[in-house]
């Protein structure tokens, strides 16, 4: 038998008419395509948001470099609300506030440095949402391709073993053909699963390091403002 009748027997056969003959196959791709859809709206999702993120740093702090003092960035800030920095800005700000009102000028910058490091957390934070689920249909979903691949092949074997006739490629190759389907769908699930997972993590700990040197900024600016 030469080796193009394997790749003329798929052309041949309508895909569909291969799962088809499983059940179980047609439910782990579906559970696949579920992993996928979701996977696919969390990437989209999160490329906008990064971007739109990005560019309002980028606007803020260049307005934050410029004011003069803490009253003419806070009215910049309005203008930048999908900055991380902002709200990072908006936290030390509030405890600036505090105690300013209360002491007269910023004389606790521990608890400054505490605050803003909360802000901090806090954008950390909402920069990860979702990310554990691309994370999670990288790893797992070509195992879930796997398992419905073992699954199609016991199948094909067992009904090959319950046929009176002679074994051929022709009586064996749909079963087979349908569990390798399997294996691909989880591959093409999570192959942009772990790409996207890779380059937003990066993205994060780049947003993560701005965010540090603009705390050091701003506590420039609170003593420059307000003194010890």
């Amino acid at each position: 038998m030469s080796f193009e009748a394997p790749a003329a027997f798929l052309l041949q056969t309508d895909i569909w008419e291969l799962m088809s003959h499983s059940g179980m196959v047609i439910a782990v791709i579906g559970i696949l395509l579920g992993f996928s859809v979701y996977s696919w709206t969390v990437i989209l999702s999160k490329w906008q948001s990064f971007r739109g993120a990005r560019k309002a740093n980028a606007r803020f702090l260049r307005a934050f470099r410029k004011a003069p003092g803490f009253e003419a960035v806070v009215v910049a800030s309005e203008q930048f609300r999908p900055s991380p920095l902002v709200a990072v800005f908006d936290f030390g700000y509030e405890e600036v506030e505090r105690q300013v009102k209360s002491r007269g000028s910023v004389s606790n910058r521990v608890a400054l440095e505490r605050t803003i490091q909360l802000g901090i957390s806090e954008e950390l934070a909402k920069l990860e949402r979702n990310m554990n689920w691309l994370a999670t249909t990288a790893s797992v979903c070509p195992f879930i391709g796997l398992f419905g691949t073992v699954l199609g092949i016991i199948s094909a074997f067992w009904e090959l073993a319950q046929s009176q006739g002679s074994a051929s490629l022709k009586s064996v190759g749909p079963g087979i053909a349908e569990a390798l389907i399997t294996t691909a769908v989880g591959l093409a699930a999570a192959i942009p699963a772990a790409i996207f997972y890779n380059l937003f993590s990066h993205k994060i700990r780049e947003m993560g390091a701005r965010m540090d040197d603009f705390a050091l900024e701003f506590l420039n600016m609170t003593e420059r403002s307000f003194g010890e």
